[in-house]
């Protein structure tokens, strides 16, 4: 949950200190310069803010737009065209994976607010820490690695105010997968397992968080995540 999952790792012992010297090496030495060379990005410092707002708001909704108008807010000017230029240089290095909207009333793909999730949290945890402070957006980001690994496509899913976390689908199946910390709360349960209301299909429902206990109920799934990631098979 802090340092990741780079197999080098594992000849370290994941030793923090170490650890984290090879995490910032990897980030500065071959992706940020990959980045920068490849595409020849001339304001270094720009794509370092840009990666530092991704980074920070992992798995929450945004735009181009959005990300230019902070940085016009904190004087510094950049057009949307040109953020989103050095976030598709991001993507393109496989630094970080864009997740689109989905209309599930509508049944179409959203053209704006998408999501942004990193390849490796270890490396958000080395450059600019918070890892556990941020924890249950690390946990999002941790299960939305797992779904690309098995060759899930995977949206965000919309319907009237509420907001699915996850719609999974290859040519076999579909699921859905909320992500939560911990269920420590009414409030919390009723929003996680709420969020299914609008969705009237019979395809697998899944909350997951870092409760030991099953809390299933009206034929929603609740799995420990970490029973969850490491499950032969969802259905």
């Amino acid at each position: 949950m802090t340092l990741g999952g780079m197999p080098y790792l594992g000849n370290l012992r994941y030793e923090e200190s170490p650890s984290q010297i090879y995490l910032q090496d990897l980030f500065n030495s071959v992706v940020l310069k990959d980045i920068v060379k490849r595409n020849k990005v001339r304001d270094v410092d720009q794509l370092e803010r840009i990666i530092a707002y991704i980074f920070n708001g992992v798995g929450t909704t945004f735009s181009a737009a959005s990300i230019s108008k902070y940085f016009k807010n904190a004087n510094r000017v950049m057009a949307p065209e040109t953020t989103m230029n050095y976030i598709n240089y991001c993507m393109n290095a496989f630094l970080i994976y864009q997740v689109r909207r989905q209309d599930l009333q509508g049944k179409k793909l959203l053209a704006v607010n998408e999501k942004y999730y990193i390849a490796d949290h270890g490396l958000r945890e080395a450059v600019y820490g918070g890892n556990m402070k941020d924890v249950n957006l690390i946990l999002e980001n941790i299960v939305f690695m797992e779904l690309l690994r098995r060759g899930y496509k995977v949206t965000v899913g919309r319907a009237g105010a509420k907001e699915i976390d996850f719609i999974c689908e290859n040519k076999k199946e579909r699921l859905y997968v909320q992500v939560t910390y911990l269920l420590a709360s009414e409030e919390t349960i009723q929003r996680e397992f709420g969020a299914y209301e609008p969705v009237r299909d019979n395809f697998p429902k899944y909350v997951v968080s870092l409760d030991e206990f099953d809390m299933s109920r009206e034929g929603i799934k609740h799995k420990n995540i970490r029973d969850f990631l490491l499950a032969s098979e969802w259905n």
